[in-house]
């Protein structure tokens, strides 16, 4: 696999360049170059018998605070696949009324080598934090994980869904890969608040130059989305809101090393902390 994969290399996507884009990718790297002199936070307590490939795996999600308009991605044509129901891991989904949702033991923020990292870009003022956590899990050789669902951000009333979701898949094989699928929506204009699956360009035939696959060349299926009133999703009232980026990406990780994937809107910090018990 190509080496450049295990760097905090940046999303390539279809248009032209988002001015201010680099400053993004700045102000992370400066953020994390911060992190080697900040005071590391006390590790959870171990547990009574070893586990083999034990790590504290850390996550953590931030949108860009930009005008919608000044970003130069033309994503509103692209139609993502419907959610899928059989999904049913969740890192973090919150639904309509504010009820969150897991099926991870998460530990507190405080915890997280990635915090540092975090509050940097949180103060910064160009950025908003949408989840930071993490847990503790056994990645043995040839691990196949389920997909976990992510329902973040702001509530879409007239889509009835989170504007960030999607789900995250943690595999290893010889290495440990993370695979985002994470979708950036906005309100859809009035006039078309409904459309059908009717585009050319859909995401089961994205462009070659959007997904930056592991060597396995897999991709997830789409993760359904948090709402307080479930509805059966078909050609006519799917999408209900307009996409305004997204992430596709497969990348192989080192533990103790920070990975940025990200979008012009959203990115994902990750960090893998190998624990010996």
């Amino acid at each position: 696999m190509n080496n450049s994969n295990m760097g905090a290399k940046h999303l390539r996507t279809p248009a032209n360049v988002l001015p201010g884009k680099s400053t993004f990718v700045f102000v992370v790297a400066l953020a994390l170059s911060s992190m080697a002199a900040a005071q590391q936070p006390s590790q959870q307590a171990a547990a009574a018998e070893p586990r083999p490939d034990y790590y504290r795996a850390e996550i953590v999600i931030v949108e860009r605070t930009v005008d919608p308009e000044s970003i130069n991605e033309r994503m509103a044509s692209r139609i993502p696949e419907p959610p899928n129901p059989e999904i049913t891991e969740i890192l973090r989904a919150v639904d309509g009324s504010g009820t969150v949702e897991t099926t991870r033991d998460l530990v507190s923020r405080s915890e997280l080598h990635l915090n540092y990292a975090a509050s940097r870009l949180e103060n910064s003022g160009k950025y908003r934090v949408l989840l930071a956590t993490g847990w503790y899990q056994s990645f043995p050789p040839d691990f196949e994980g389920e997909p976990l669902r992510v329902a973040i951000g702001d509530w879409l009333a007239e889509a009835g869904h989170r504007d960030v979701e999607g789900h995250i898949t943690i595999d290893r094989q010889r290495y440990l890969h993370v695979g985002v699928h994470l979708n950036h929506w906005q309100p859809m204009p009035p006039a078309e608040n409904t459309i059908g699956l009717t585009e050319e360009v859909s995401e089961e035939n994205p462009p070659s130059d959007t997904v930056e696959n592991s060597e396995e060349g897999t991709e997830n299926a789409g993760a359904p989305l948090a709402s307080p009133e479930p509805a059966a999703v078909s050609d006519v009232n799917w999408p209900r809101a307009e996409l305004l980026t997204w992430i596709r990406e497969t990348r192989r990780m080192r533990s103790e090393e920070v990975h940025f994937l990200d979008s012009p809107t959203i990115g994902v910090l990750v960090f893998f902390k190998k624990i010996e018990e």
